[in-house]
């Protein structure tokens, strides 16, 4: 047995490692998979002062399916400052293999300035001075509201749920988190934010294929520009990127269903909560599961344990009639199974701290503005929406994968709301699979 390690950038104490580029690693795995040389023997052939040449030539060589060779280029980094929170969200529904992370509305106090300009997301220029409007009062909202939950939070510190032997850093810490992550609802989903999403070249050009065939002009801006920076890192793997019909189609279908339930369902007023979960244990007939559910949970130390096959064979769709974009914005990140939402505002949540009155022309406002675009069949009406928006969303996935993120989204620092959420699939998960109750920790979300 030989082990060899290969690097797109070796550390320096790792002078032995051969230095690839993406795509020339890539290339080099394809030949070895069609040959019983050994790794040593292919890198012999790659001339270092000339990777391109040495590329096309095993690529020539070697018959493959550019997907199936694109997933072999390691982990290809790409930032992206300044887009839109929507687009955030679409890229990471999109990249489910992918690993990121995007700014988070706990740790940053946003304000308008944050707003793109309403041309550059294809707002109709009737309405660009309309949402300017309605979105700058949201951000008037939002402001108040915190300043307002940080004094509340401060006068009557039992509410923000500080630990008894917390610093004083540790303190103003959890009360800034208590006020933003209440006031966060009246954020507008246009606001900017930045993100950074590391995956493989295949996965790379299956999302840049994706936003390409999407509608908003937003996110076909974005296509062009991940692509142009891609070319310069996996040029070859990358020219599969460009909008595809069967994309346009699809992505044009679910927008005529959205305006369509949009339009049926729009309200302001909060959606009471509903939780829908669904477990599936059905195995093939020649290969039933033996495992007991306490058995695949019992061994773990904690949520990140191992779990047996009786639980990672169990299929569970959860779903929830009224999640907050707010919480979508995180829930859309687990990354395993299929996620959906038609993305509409079926309601509007703000917290009991919150007096939903005190801002209901604001709501009324928003909510007038939506329709429009709605009605117009236009894509552009996801700017419309503020972080309170609730929409309809689905997760179906394996058990374990279920209870991992009910674990985490329940746990110690997580957001009130997730814990909500995660507490009632929970309930719904126990319910059918009773066996799994003392196994699983269900958290309280202290501190937030």
């Amino acid at each position: 047995m030989r082990i060899t390690g290969l690097a797109l950038v070796p550390p320096p104490s790792a002078a032995d490692l051969p230095r690839v580029t993406p795509e020339l690693l890539a290339s080099v795995l394809a030949r070895y998979s069609r040959s019983n040389e050994g790794i040593h023997t292919i890198l012999a052939k790659v001339d270092p002062a000339d990777p391109d040449a040495s590329i096309d030539r095993i690529l020539k060589f070697v018959d493959y399916g550019h997907a199936s060779i694109g997933g072999l280029t390691g982990g290809l980094a790409i930032a992206l400052d300044d887009v839109s929170m929507w687009l955030a969200y679409k890229v990471f529904e999109i990249a489910q293999m992918a690993d990121g992370q995007e700014s988070s509305t706990r740790y940053i106090t946003l304000a308008p300035s944050a707003l793109p300009e309403p041309e550059a997301l294809g707002i109709p220029a009737d309405l660009a001075p309309r949402w300017r409007d309605v979105m700058g009062r949201a951000f008037t909202a939002y402001q108040a509201e915190y300043t307002r939950l940080d004094t509340l939070g401060a006068a009557e510190p039992e509410r923000v749920r500080v630990p008894a032997d917390a610093k004083p850093a540790v303190v103003a810490r959890i009360r800034k988190n208590y006020a933003l992550d209440r006031a966060r609802y009246f954020i507008p989903l246009a606001t900017r934010t930045n993100l950074a999403v590391v995956q493989s070249s295949r996965m790379w050009a299956q999302t840049v294929k994706h936003l390409a065939s999407l509608p908003q002009p937003e996110a076909r801006a974005a296509a062009d520009l991940i692509r142009n920076e891609l070319l310069k890192i996996s040029p070859r793997l990358m020219r599969h990127s460009g909008p595809e019909f069967s994309y346009q189609a699809q992505a044009a279908a679910e927008l005529a269903t959205s305006c369509r339930l949009g339009l049926e369902r729009l309200s302001s007023a909060p959606l009471a909560d509903q939780t829908w979960v669904h477990v599936d244990r059905a195995t093939p007939p020649f290969l039933s599961e033996t495992q007991s559910v306490p058995d695949a949970l019992s061994t773990r130390a904690n949520r990140y344990g191992q779990q047996g096959t009786a639980t990672r064979r169990m299929r569970v769709s959860f779903a929830w009639n009224n999640l907050a974009l707010a919480e979508l914005r995180d829930l859309n990140r687990h990354r395993t199974g299929h996620r959906y939402t038609p993305l509409i505002q079926t309601g509007f949540y703000l917290p009991s701290e919150i007096a939903h009155a005190s801002h209901q022309t604001l709501l009324d406002e928003q909510l007038a503005l939506t329709r429009e675009l709605l009605t117009r069949g236009d894509g552009a009406y996801v700017y419309s929406l503020l972080l309170g928006a609730q929409t309809p969303f689905e997760h179906c996935t394996q058990a374990d994968k279920f209870i991992y993120e009910a674990e985490l989204r329940t746990g110690m620092g997580a957001h009130y709301r997730y814990a909500e959420h995660l507490s009632a699939a929970l309930a719904g998960f126990f319910n059918q699979v009773p066996e799994a109750r003392n196994w699983v920790v269900e958290g309280t979300a202290e501190p937030e």
